[in-house]
C-alpha cells in the first residue's frame, strides 16, 4: 500500500487569493517606493542638499552667492521649476531652465557643463549653450540678480 500525499482540508482558494493579494501589495509597494526614490531624485527639495539644489520661497534667496563656485553652477528652484544658476564671475549670476531643451529632461550641474542624463545633450553651464548632442536650442535663461546685501541669489 503506498502512501497518499497528504492534502489540505478546508477551503484553499481563499487563502491562495489572499496570498496572490499579499504578494502583490509588496510588489506594488516596492515599486511605488523604487519609483518614488527616483522620482525624488529628480524632483525639487527644500533647501540645500548635498547635490548642491536649492529651493526659495517667493522673493526670497534662491541659493546663497557662496554656495556657487566662480565658474561653475548649481542646481535650484525658482516657483516651482528647476533652475541652474551660475556664477561665470565673481560677483555676476546667471541662470537657466534645468530643462533639456531636447526631450524636457532635468540637466545636471557638472562644473562648467550641465549634462542630460536622458540623451546625452551637454551644455554650457555658464551661457546655457547648447555643445553637443541631440538638444535643438539651448537653454532659456531665468532672470536673477544680487540681493541688496549681495550675498544671495534671487528672482528678478
Amino acid at each position: 500500500m503506498s502512501a497518499q500525499p497528504a492534502t489540505p482540508t478546508g477551503p484553499v482558494e481563499p487563502l491562495r487569493a489572499q496570498s496572490d493579494v499579499a504578494r502583490r501589495a509588496v510588489v506594488t509597494g516596492a515599486i511605488l517606493l523604487a519609483g518614488g526614490t527616483a522620482v525624488a531624485g529628480c524632483g525639487g527639495s527644500s533647501g540645500a542638499d548635498a547635490a548642491g539644489s536649492s529651493s526659495a520661497a517667493p522673493g526670497g534667496v534662491i541659493v546663497k552667492l557662496a554656495d556657487v563656485p566662480v565658474g561653475s553652477a548649481v542646481s535650484a528652484e525658482v516657483s516651482g521649476k528647476r533652475v541652474i544658476v551660475a556664477q561665470p564671475t565673481k560677483g555676476k549670476v546667471v541662470a537657466f531652465s534645468a530643462v533639456c531643451t531636447h526631450q524636457g529632461c532635468t540637466v545636471s550641474p557638472a562644473g562648467a557643463m550641465l549634462n542630460c542624463p536622458c540623451h546625452g545633450s551637454v551644455f554650457d553651464a555658464l551661457t546655457g549653450k547648447n555643445l553637443s548632442g541631440p538638444a535643438p536650442s539651448p537653454l532659456p535663461p531665468v532672470p536673477v540678480k544680487l540681493n541688496a546685501a549681495g550675498d544671495g541669489v534671487v528672482a528678478g
